[in-house]
């Protein structure tokens, strides 16, 4: 088993670079937008081609990543991390950066099943998942506050995920390689809990849906609508983000105190109101109100989500296909905001996608009250692969 007090770093790194692109999606589908000759939707297309390549990644490997290794895996995908979002950064040809990002998109998946996969099968699941986001909060908040001032492109954004991928390669050294045993038949067990698994796998993608698809225009409401400098919007979300680490820093605080229905049912509603909020802002206290309440939420409501999925199975199969159902979501996300917003406007949008959540919200609820009646798991791990607890015991 691993110890309770164990922090697994190498998987809380991967996490984080597995999902700072979806973070980034405002800065990297604007910066397409402006500096690639694209239009807000094509380069809103652009966006969902990369995170449904990482969605792919996400399905094909959820059951695969103990027979091939962790360690195998990681560096497979942050290598492509590397060189697709690099190369996408150091051109200028709109193949060659719809290429690129496919390449990363993919990249990024594979990082995050894997660490999805570690994380679910830790003692507390729930601790590493407020460590992950805590650190790819503060990354993209990083990242916001400065890339205004580095100058205009498309390439910025695209270069802070790819040195993200190559600063956590190191770290890949402490994951455990594939073991016989796992070769053998480690994928021979049925996955537990199907009807709500899949419940919970189609809520999350529509959850997403609606969470990306005013995250993806979020800048252009920003600039084209409550008419704020670029630099005043990175600001707003340096700040939303921020706001992020402290409510996920109290969920990791309160921990399972809460349950996982409340959390879930009650802060989807929550971020439902913010969302019709943010997309009717046209002025800069608005706007900041909106995004701000929202991503202090987000996490945290995603936080118990994964959680949530982890306990349906152990072996992290479910905690990666909702994952991955998330990443299908987020992939609609940018595309589906541009054309509703397209069609019918900003705040329309915001209502839409509102009422969507507050719909969804009632079987996630559900779901989390079936669970919250079962005790978690103890997992028993096989006797060569805790290196995730010799690693980081130290």
């Amino acid at each position: 088993m691993f110890a309770p007090r164990t922090t697994p770093w190498p998987l809380v790194a991967l996490f984080t670079a597995g999902y700072l692109a979806p973070y980034l999606l405002p800065t990297v589908v604007g910066r397409l937008d402006s500096g690639l000759p694209l239009s807000p939707t094509q380069a809103g297309a652009v966006g969902s081609a990369l995170l449904l390549s990482s969605a792919s990644a996400g399905f094909a490997l959820a059951s695969r990543v103990e027979r091939i290794g962790a360690r195998t895996l990681a560096r497979v995908g942050l290598v492509l991390a590397v060189v697709g979002y690099g190369g996408a950064a150091l051109t200028h040809a709109v193949p060659a950066v719809v290429l690129g990002t496919l390449v990363g998109g993919f990249g990024s998946g594979t990082a995050t099943a894997v660490a999805a996969t570690g994380i679910a099968a830790l003692h507390n699941p729930h601790r590493a998942t407020t460590l992950g986001l805590l650190g790819v909060s503060a990354l993209a908040g990083a990242v916001y506050l400065t890339v205004p001032h580095l100058g205009p492109g498309h390439g910025l954004p695209l270069a802070a995920i790819a040195l993200t991928a190559l600063a956590v390669g190191p770290l890949t050294s402490r994951l455990p390689a594939a073991t016989t045993a796992s070769r053998q038949g480690w994928d021979s067990s049925p996955v537990p809990h199907r009807r709500q698994g899949l419940v919970l796998a189609a809520c999350m993608l529509c959850w997403s849906l609606a969470q990306n698809s005013l995250w993806g225009v979020s800048g252009r409401i920003g600039l084209n609508q409550a008419h704020l400098t670029e630099a005043t919007v990175g600001a707003v979300f340096a700040v939303a983000l921020g706001a992020g680490l402290l409510g996920v820093t109290g969920a990791g605080a309160l921990g399972p105190r809460l349950g996982r229905a409340l959390p879930i049912g009650a802060g989807t509603a929550l971020i439902a109101a913010c969302i019709a909020l943010s997309a009717s802002a046209t002025d800069l206290t608005t706007f900041a109100t909106g995004e701000i309440a929202w991503n202090t939420l987000y996490p945290i409501v995603l936080s118990y989500v994964i959680g949530l999925a982890a306990s349906l199975d152990p072996r992290g199969r479910w905690a990666v296909l909702v994952g991955s159902a998330s990443s299908l979501g987020t992939a609609a996300g940018p595309l589906t905001g541009s054309v509703l917003s397209a069609q019918a406007g900003f705040p329309v949008m915001g209502a839409v996608l509102a009422v969507g959540l507050l719909v969804i919200a009632v079987p996630m609820t559900v779901v989390a009250l079936g669970a919250g009646r079962r005790p978690l798991p103890v997992v028993e791990i096989p006797v060569e692969a805790p290196a995730y607890d010799r690693a980081t015991a130290a």
